[in-house]
């Protein structure tokens, strides 16, 4: 086994397994034998909000439940992080309550800030950037992306590449983001990038908020929340969204009339990645952290590209040699190395959005 697999956390303890609501890695529930053979015995892991075609949660859950034999339910697909986290508190202590969240960073430091995660440190943890991690690992990150902007060709003849481009009056109600801002991870991330492209920071997302707010003004803001189906028939041309998440709306639009285009705005680049947890309280305790383990290994990660999301270990396993280089070839190139905000610029910046939004796009919709 390579050392970013699962086997590097295999083997006994130093003392007696521990049951696994309580174990804080595989090797203190016995090793990673023990493990599987404890989540096999549970039978089901239940997950929720996970979209088959966001960062190919589709391939990720199959894979799971074949390698392991493990049934995966996926419960309200649609949802946001903001929902994971009221499912959580919701379901305590009964067998539907979610066993792992996949968050925004902002919503799952919230979660933790709340004590609704547990510690566990899988096998990749210590390879995880600092910046990309929790330090008591009640929660890290696994993939991300972009923000970027998708645009249907067919029906916008000069599209959009900057955010100052948007304010255009050739795109009036035509801009649209998937979620709100106050719920949705990859919303609130569009308000930091526009944050960035006029004259904010990681410490001040105002400027994004009035960009939001001068946009919704001039009557480009379309409040419909961008789903494929909505991009599809056309309610939705405009799209700002995780590049991942753009580049796999064009694959699934190809056999459609919409000419899907996608670019990474040049006055607002961000980058944000997703997190994942247990569930303190989770029903199914060995499924999660073996669930974990899953994501952070090579399999795991590799099936990330397959939908265009950058894994967190992407660079590691460049390195070690088991990244997928020829998936990792098509996602789009960016200049730089990447900044991300701190948690307490986060948990600012996400106060300050749930506060103000409704001042954003008042009125009916």
């Amino acid at each position: 086994m390579v050392a970013l697999g699962l086997g590097g956390c295999g083997g006994s303890g130093t003392g007696p397994p521990v049951p696994a609501a309580q174990a804080a890695s595989a090797r203190e529930a016995g090793g990673l034998a023990a493990l599987i053979r404890l989540a096999q015995a549970e039978g089901q892991l239940n997950t929720t909000t996970l979209l088959p075609h966001w960062a190919n949660y589709g391939g990720l859950m199959d894979g799971f439940a074949k390698k392991y034999g493990i049934k995966v339910v996926n419960d309200n697909p649609e949802g946001s992080s903001q929902q994971e986290i009221d499912d959580v508190k919701r379901y305590r202590g009964l067998p539907q309550a979610p066993d792992v969240l996949d968050l925004g960073d902002s919503f799952a430091q919230s979660a933790a800030q709340q004590g609704l995660l547990a510690p566990y440190r899988t096998a990749g943890y210590d390879r995880i950037a600092s910046a990309q991690k929790d330090r008591q690992a009640r929660w890290y990150n696994s993939y991300g992306g972009y923000i970027s902007i998708g645009c249907d060709h067919s029906r916008v003849p000069d599209c959009p590449v900057s955010y100052a481009d948007l304010l255009e009056p050739q795109y009036k109600g035509m801009v649209a983001l998937t979620g709100e801002p106050t719920t949705a991870g990859s919303a609130f991330a569009a308000v930091y990038a526009a944050a960035l492209a006029n004259g904010g920071s990681f410490d001040d997302i105002g400027p994004g908020i009035d960009f939001f707010r001068r946009l919704d003004r001039v009557g480009n803001f379309n409040r419909t929340n961008s789903t494929l189906d909505a991009i599809a028939d056309g309610r939705t041309p405009i799209n700002i969204e995780w590049d991942y998440l753009n580049l796999r709306h064009a694959d699934d639009l190809r056999t459609t009339t919409a000419d899907w285009k996608v670019s990474i705005p040049f006055d607002g680049s961000f980058s944000q990645y997703y997190a994942q947890a247990v569930n303190k309280d989770a029903p199914h305790p060995a499924a999660a952290r073996l669930w974990e383990e899953y994501l952070a290994g090579p399999e795991g990660q590799n099936l990330r590209l397959v939908d265009y999301a950058r894994p967190v270990l992407m660079d590691v396993m460049a390195a070690n040699g088991t990244l997928d280089t020829a998936l990792a070839a098509r996602l789009p190139t960016v200049e730089g190395v990447p900044d991300f905000p701190t948690e307490a610029q986060q948990a600012k910046a996400l106060r300050l959005v749930r506060s103000t939004w409704s001042t954003v796009t008042p009125g009916p919709q």
